[in-house]
């Protein structure tokens, strides 16, 4: 519904809950333009990536940090400043509502990782200790985790045509941005179709297979 405390605009924003086991959270949210300030601190971690529209998150000493389509935005437990909807934003979230502020220092700030960032040529080979799978044998995996603090990682992962098995995979939530991918859970043989555009939560001690089908880029928070 409206917003009663923004101060331009008449931002109305809607959200729909996808996943929930306690502490870690996932859904979509929409907000039409305007602005507001949000002086009291966030009460969790949020990581969301950006499907359409345009803002702009500010810290508590005016710093501005912008954002648009295919970005990666973080806000931290605690941050307090400002929000503005430039443009009538969707976008997929992920919240980790752990228990105490992990971030150092006098300001909290939010943290904006843009698709360019994603280049293949930004990413390290990371088959043999791979952040989410722990190892990808002989399958070919790359990636960045551009945020690892307390306990919450995010970051981008890719990995070429091939299959493996996932003896302990870590909680976590992805959105898939190019490409097909399989996952299979271990104890049932339940299989689902991941494809570009969905979302999906798999939880703590995750064991069973993946296969990806064409060559995969997703975005992912880990909630440890």
């Amino acid at each position: 519904g409206p917003r009663a405390t923004c101060d331009w605009g008449t931002p109305q924003d809607w959200s729909r809950k996808l996943a929930d086991d306690g502490v870690f959270r996932a859904g979509t949210w929409y907000c039409s333009e305007g602005g507001w300030e949000s002086p009291n601190g966030k009460g969790v971690t949020e990581v969301f990536y950006m499907l359409e529209g345009y803002g702009m998150l500010g810290d508590s000493d005016g710093a501005k940090h912008f954002f648009g389509p295919g970005d990666m935005v973080i806000i931290p437990k605690g941050h307090t400043g400002r929000w503005d909807v430039n443009g009538p934003i969707h976008k997929v979230w992920a919240v980790n509502a752990h228990d105490n502020i992990e971030e150092s220092g006098p300001i909290i700030r939010a943290q904006v990782d843009h698709y360019k960032d994603f280049a293949p040529h930004c990413l390290s080979d990371t088959s043999a200790y791979d952040p989410l799978y722990g190892n990808t044998g002989s399958v070919s995996s790359a990636s960045n985790t551009f945020y690892d603090v307390g306990l919450t990682k995010v970051g981008v992962w890719t990995c070429e045509p091939g299959s493996f098995e996932v003896a302990y995979g870590e909680r976590q939530w992805f959105h898939v941005v190019e490409g097909t991918m399989f996952v299979t859970d271990g104890s049932d043989g339940t299989s689902k179709r991941c494809v570009a555009g969905d979302t999906v939560m798999l939880p703590a001690g995750w064991s069973g297979y993946v296969d990806v089908v064409e060559s995969v880029k997703k975005v992912f928070t880990v909630a440890k």
